[in-house]
């Protein structure tokens, strides 16, 4: 069994900066991405950005681009979200998930994501 656990959520004011963790632990034996994902009350999950674990490329989502940063430690099995310039509409539950499988590039599709976190809030002041 796998096990993610997320940390680093909270209430910022617009403009501020969050830095989610995620570190996965249990029977791994080879990541191929890992990858955040976020859902707001009332909307559908969306993805937000994935990296690969062997040689690192990364994948945003429009909504992110130039504002939020991953990267992986891959000593530790953990994958990390900084966010910077947040706005009230990045409000939502994030969620880590971790693939398993063996495809190509960097997914932005849920399913392609084995497990999942349990999801930390963040909150967005205007």
């Amino acid at each position: 069994q796998v096990q993610l656990v997320e940390s680093g959520g909270g209430l910022v004011q617009a403009g501020g900066s969050l830095r989610l963790s995620c570190a996965a632990s249990g029977r791994i034996f080879r990541i191929n991405a890992m990858g955040w994902f976020r859902q707001a009350p009332g909307k559908e999950r969306e993805f937000v950005a994935a990296i690969k674990w062997s040689g690192g490329s990364t994948r945003y989502a429009e909504s992110v681009k130039g504002r939020f940063a991953i990267s992986r430690e891959d000593a530790k099995n953990t994958v990390y979200l900084q966010m910077n310039s947040l706005k009230p509409e990045d409000t939502a539950v994030y969620y880590c998930a971790a693939d398993f499988g063996w495809g190509i590039g960097v997914s932005e599709e849920g399913r392609r994501f084995d497990y999942w976190g349990q999801g930390t809030q963040v909150t967005v002041s205007s």
